[in-house]
């Protein structure tokens, strides 16, 4: 959980620093993007698992919230970040709620089983 933490103020640290260069060509600005859906990433597990060790269950409040803050870190840097960090977070999400079901019904064949 503080290694989540630590890696997003890590990124959005570097992200602010070097917020001209990310919004100086569209090849940079659609990074800048992909940079601020990295940020959701790391967000949304550690609110993920500050959840779980609280004892709540984790849900789309989390996802929202994350998605927020990043987008909001977007638009920090450009305008255009926003659409992109939106879309790579799509695709982001999507592969990790893929990732989970591949590991929970891995977790569930295995207790079937003893």
């Amino acid at each position: 959980m503080l290694y989540s933490f630590l890696l997003f103020t890590v990124i959005l640290s570097l992200q602010e620093m070097y917020r001209a260069k990310l919004a100086s060509s569209e090849l940079f600005t659609i990074l800048g993007g992909f940079i601020s859906s990295l940020l959701f990433l790391v967000l949304l597990t550690f609110i993920g698992n500050f959840q779980e060790t609280c004892g709540m269950k984790t849900g789309w409040g989390a996802v929202i919230s994350a998605q927020a803050v990043a987008l909001i870190a977007a638009s920090t840097v450009h305008r255009v970040c926003i659409t992109t960090c939106f879309l790579f977070s799509v695709g982001l999400l999507y592969e990790v709620n893929k990732l989970s079901g591949v590991i929970v019904s891995k977790s569930d064949s295995k207790t079937r089983r003893h």
